[in-house]
């Protein structure tokens, strides 16, 4: 999301200086505001970069506010694009000048608050357009959403509540710059070594060919990288054997490595495989077999380790929703030939897909749309009971932070069960989706739920003939009485948001995640500028705090807090925020470069991000932007 080349000088701390206003004094300008909304009219239907389109109907938005096309658009860009969350600020204008702009007006406000995790807020827009619904019940504009999409929607947003106050110990880690760009990047696949990855990008440098498809944006292509040292190296398309001028991904790795399944736009899509050669290089690629390629969608699979199973998803007819995953089976002469849906048990009447069965051959990860999720694509798995009757485990959603409110997809794992990759949109990412690793959280050394052990086996005790027993005294044994464990009480932490000159309270965006682990904490909103975060965690930790408001200026922070306990905690902070003014300094955090390089560490992305976030919303904002050198190289080195 952050761009380089909006970078004068950056260094381990920075200082913001404000030092222009004029274009906020000039907010109302409505002359200009159209000019920016025709720009990206015309931008969107000659060439349709929807982000090029966003950047200058947000301009326009904020030239005049009261502008509700222009408002509308902006919102609608960003739940196209990235910055789905940020979407909720242009709808709400429209909601509170106009209200009857559009009839789904409420939907898209409830929206974007799911997007930025805010599941009350949600669900209150929601139930707003519920009631609209039921008092116009035969409206049939075509700004209508249907009753069964709202209700799925709030049941999504409790789910994520639930999924939000219950976090699953794992870390979530971007994998960095190496490998992601600012453009889309999913679809990891890496070998049992763990020392090789091939995914799929649709990042302008490095692709085959310059033709771009119809949304502006280059063709999927695949690229690849080693590591070396314990460190990715840069990633580079994997060459035009595979690439076409078409769209091209990768699928799926073989267990050894040396087969790699790759999904070709030919026809309505297709899987193909390649194998590779002794020097390192990759065979022509050949179709799998009509069983298994028919003539619809085909975009993902998955293969046991003995060779013997293959899962893949499909869009052809005769099953129970758009995309469902089935199975195939190898005979005995190593021929593909048995086809079987998988069934009610994973499938469902909306989509399912990147299936990747472990190395145990018996647990499933998949992606659905259909199942109890917190919105879009979520992650879930499922045990193998039976293989011969095809029977599954009620799928388990892996919970949060690995699901989210937008699409997570694309999950495989490790030979040795600890790690896993996948694709993701975060606010810490670069761009679109990013690659990110799941380890199990330094603070719980656990693994994730993994497939169910094999039943203990049954011992039959041979029937006996009932024997009367020797009458013996009874000596009563005396327990220790065992006193129960107390309970643990939620760390209670308050943020009071107030203006920093008048001192008022104020309704801002207040976000707590965990700095390393990126894990973020549930807020309730307390009203009148007041928000609160229940700590569960029983160890100490560090969160990063941040707080934004529109036509102020951000402010992140690292506390540290105390683990939970029996004992009853509470802490009260209180953020003061600076309105955008000139001569108004601030300090951004956690921006450091790694050593003796040019780039960021990704703990300096969500910070990057807030700041770029600020500048386009306040079209016009000059800042001048100092730093100093590293605390790790000596005074003549830096």
């Amino acid at each position: 999301m952050f761009s380089l080349s909006r970078i004068l000088f950056f260094s381990a701390c920075l200082l913001l200086l404000f030092v222009a206003d004029s274009a906020l004094a000039q907010g109302q300008d409505k002359e200009q505001a159209k000019l920016y909304l025709e720009q990206a009219e015309l931008i969107l239907a000659e060439t349709k970069a929807e982000d090029d389109a966003r950047d200058l109907m947000v301009t326009a938005a904020n030239y005049d506010t009261t502008f509700i096309k222009a408002n509308f658009e902006a919102g609608h860009l960003y739940l196209k694009t990235i910055g789905k969350d940020l979407a909720v600020k242009y709808f709400l204008r429209i909601y509170r000048q106009d209200p009857d702009y559009r009839f789904d007006i409420e939907y898209w406000v409830a929206t974007s608050y799911q997007f930025g995790l805010e599941f009350d807020k949600a669900i209150d827009f929601y139930t707003r357009y519920k009631n609209k619904l039921t008092k116009k019940p035969n409206y049939q504009g075509k700004d209508k959403v249907d009753m069964k999409e709202v209700d799925r929607r709030i049941a999504e947003c409790k789910n994520g509540k639930e999924f939000v106050a219950n976090p699953k110990p794992f870390s979530i880690v971007n994998i960095g710059r190496e490998i992601n760009s600012e453009f889309e990047d999913y679809a990891p696949v890496l070998n049992a070594s763990e020392d090789e990855i091939v995914f799929t990008t649709r990042r302008r440098d490095g692709n085959t060919y310059e033709n771009v498809a119809d949304d502006n944006k280059p063709f999927e292509d695949i690229f690849t990288t080693t590591r070396s040292s314990g460190n990715w190296q840069k990633a580079k398309n994997i060459g035009p054997s595979l690439n076409t001028n078409s769209h091209d991904s990768n699928l799926a790795f073989s267990p050894d490595g040396n087969m790699l399944f790759v999904y070709k736009d030919v026809g309505n899509g297709d899987i193909y495989f390649t194998e590779r050669k002794k020097d390192g290089t990759w065979s022509e690629l050949e179709a799998l077999p009509g069983i298994i390629n028919s003539t619809y969608r085909e975009s993902s699979v998955s293969i046991t380790k003995d060779g013997e199973l293959l899962y893949f998803a499909s869009e052809r007819p005769g099953g129970y929703g758009a995309s469902d995953i089935y199975v195939c089976y190898k005979d005995s002469r190593g021929e593909w030939t048995r086809v079987k849906n998988l069934g009610p048990t994973i499938n469902t009447e909306y989509d399912e897909d990147g299936p990747f069965i472990d190395y145990d051959g018996k647990t499933l990860y998949f992606s659905s749309q259909g199942r109890k999720g917190m919105g879009g694509f979520d992650i879930f798995k499922s045990n193998l009971l039976d293989k011969e009757k095809n029977e599954w485990s009620e799928p388990e959603n892996m919970g949060y932070p690995i699901n989210s409110p937008d699409d997570d997809i694309y999950f495989s794992g490790t030979k040795d069960g600890k790690r896993w990759y996948y694709s993701s949109v975060r606010a810490d990412g670069l761009g679109y989706s990013d690659i990110y690793k799941i380890e199990p959280s330094s603070d719980e050394k656990k693994t994730p739920p993994v497939a169910a052990k094999e039943p203990e086996p049954v011992i039959e005790t041979p029937k006996v003939e009932p024997v009367e027993p020797v009458k013996e005294p009874v000596v009563e044994e005396v327990k220790p009485k065992v006193e129960p464990k107390p309970a643990v009480v939620p760390v209670q932490y308050v943020v009071n948001v107030v203006d920093a000159d008048s001192k008022s309270p104020l309704d801002a965006k207040v976000r707590m995640q965990g700095l390393k682990d990126n894990v973020m904490v549930g807020v309730e909103d307390l009203g009148g500028g007041s928000y609160k975060f229940s700590i569960v965690a029983t160890k100490p930790k560090d969160y990063r705090l941040s707080v934004e408001k529109e036509g102020y200026v951000f402010q992140t922070l690292s506390v540290k807090i105390e683990g939970a306990s029996a004992k009853e905690k509470a802490i009260t902070k209180t953020i003061e925020l600076r309105k955008l003014s000139v001569g108004v300094v601030s300090i951004l955090r956690n921006i450091y470069f790694d050593f003796e390089k040019a780039t960021f560490k990704t703990e300096a992305y969500p910070e990057l991000n807030k700041l770029e976030t600020m500048m386009k919303q306040n079209t016009g904002l000059q800042v001048e932007i100092g730093g100093h050198t590293d605390s790790v190289g000596d005074n003549k080195f830096n």
